[in-house]
């Protein structure tokens, strides 16, 4: 059976720890959780799961060490965390919003608020995850900076960018990361079913698109197996990310050697987008 979107959209999450070695991941959300599970039980070995508070766990969710708060906080700004947060705006630089929408002094919604925003993305890698990939969320300003972009960190000065990196964003159409002379992001590759011009349509601003952007990797069986029967056997992923009516065959084309590649783009880079 092929995989299907949230499961894409899983392994996206996963190989953002890829060969981190003992870091300790904090996964916000459900997808970005399953992805987090799956990276240590396949290429990720070391990497170290909480419960969200005060707890190390295995794979099964059983205790595995004790995370007191001030080790908590060494591993936080030290660089030794990576968090994937989700994002109610982000801009071309990663700069993050989750506090309100509108002005600040008289916002027209307001939202989780500011948190440990800051603090994330200026002492631990950050990346982010966002379910619905549209133009209300990729915007060309944010309304409140609370989570630190490459541009705004630069401006502080060296004691903003020690620890300062966004290694990817995930959503629910693609994988972008800031791999750009000036940091601002960048269109990694698309999954299956989704074409480039989407993606472009979908975000508010003007991306960087490589002349070859590949489609997300396909899950091997292990993973596939792991995903459905072991981390997430109840199917919690497809609620969060539902699969497109036509499946993933829309929008793919074969090539010459029997895969795929992005309409709208000469064709997939198998090393990632060139």
């Amino acid at each position: 059976m092929s995989a299907g979107r949230a499961e894409y959209c899983v392994i996206a999450c996963a190989e953002a720890w890829r060969d981190s070695g003992e870091v300790l991941a904090s996964p916000m959300g459900l997808i970005p959780s399953i992805g987090a599970r799956l990276a240590r039980r396949t290429f990720s070995p070391d990497l170290l799961l909480t419960d969200g508070e005060a707890l190390l766990v295995g794979l099964d969710g059983s205790p595995e060490g004790w995370l007191p708060y001030r080790r908590h906080l060494t591993a936080v700004t030290g660089g030794r965390r990576h968090v994937m947060m989700g994002a109610s705006q982000i801009d071309r630089f990663g700069n993050q919003n989750i506090s309100c929408v509108g002005d600040w002094s008289r916002p027209r919604r307001q939202l989780l608020g500011v948190r440990g925003a800051p603090v994330n993305t200026l002492n631990n890698p950050t990346s982010y995850w966002i379910p619905k990939h549209s133009p209300r969320v990729f915007v060309e300003r944010v309304d409140m900076v609370c989570g630190v972009g490459y541009d705004r960190a630069a401006a502080a000065g060296p004691s903003a960018t020690r620890f300062h990196r966004l290694p990817r964003v995930v959503t629910d159409l693609a994988v972008l990361d800031f791999a750009t002379p000036d940091h601002s992001m960048r269109l990694v590759s698309v999954h299956p079913g989704v074409t480039v011009e989407q993606v472009r349509e979908a975000t508010g601003f003007e991306l960087a698109i490589p002349d070859e952007v590949p489609f997300t990797r396909e899950p091997t069986p292990e993973e596939l197996e792991l995903i459905r029967a072991v981390i997430d056997p109840k199917g919690l992923r497809d609620r969060e990310v539902p699969d497109p009516q036509d499946g993933a065959r829309e929008g793919r084309a074969p090539d010459e050697r029997g895969g795929a590649r992005a309409r709208g783009v000469p064709g997939p880079s198998r090393g990632g987008a060139r």
